[in-house]
């Protein structure tokens, strides 16, 4: 993996990651690992491998990969594959304290829209998100910036909310 910034914009280098509290150990375990991960994608249809670690509270990574299906539509991303993995383990909300996605394209690739509302649900909005591309370089951005204005379950009215007629 190189260190170095890349003269085309918007890639960074590894240790961007460190401004969002992870260290370069972390930083190093997600990008192994989620490349790692890319090499288990089922996509025989796009051959569009993608890869994807998180980094739990406890230390612990957890992978996916993408799989698809002949209809299409059914497929499943990498990112969404490795949340429910984590969360069927015991993650919850705020338990993921950074995501990494690989791809074998340049500049890398980032998560698609259904999944950053889907990292929404369980990740807070100032969590990094390292985009890997086919050559291991980098670039860091957190879900906020990848999803400005989000809806998450805090917008949702409660049951009690409804009832005092705040629905209206």
């Amino acid at each position: 993996m190189s260190n170095t910034t890349s003269s085309k914009p918007g890639h960074a280098r590894h240790d961007t990651a460190l401004i969002h509290g992870l260290s370069s150990t972390e930083v190093q375990r997600l990008s192994e690992s989620s490349t790692e991960a890319k090499a288990k994608a089922y996509c025989p249809y796009s051959h569009f491998r993608v890869g994807c670690s998180l980094l739990l509270a406890n230390g612990d990574i957890v992978q996916g990969a993408n799989v698809e299906n002949a209809a299409y539509p059914v497929g499943t991303c990498a990112e969404r594959v490795t949340i429910a993995t984590a969360v069927c383990q015991g993650a919850k909300k705020g338990d993921i304290r950074a995501i990494a996605v690989a791809t074998d394209i340049s500049p890398p690739a980032s998560p698609c829209g259904m999944c950053r509302q889907f990292i929404r649900e369980f990740c807070e909005l100032n969590m990094p998100i390292l985009m890997y591309n086919k050559d291991g370089k980098s670039v860091v951005m957190t879900l906020e910036q990848l999803l400005p204005m989000s809806f998450g379950p805090e917008k949702l009215l409660t049951t009690e909310d409804m009832s005092n007629g705040l629905a209206q």
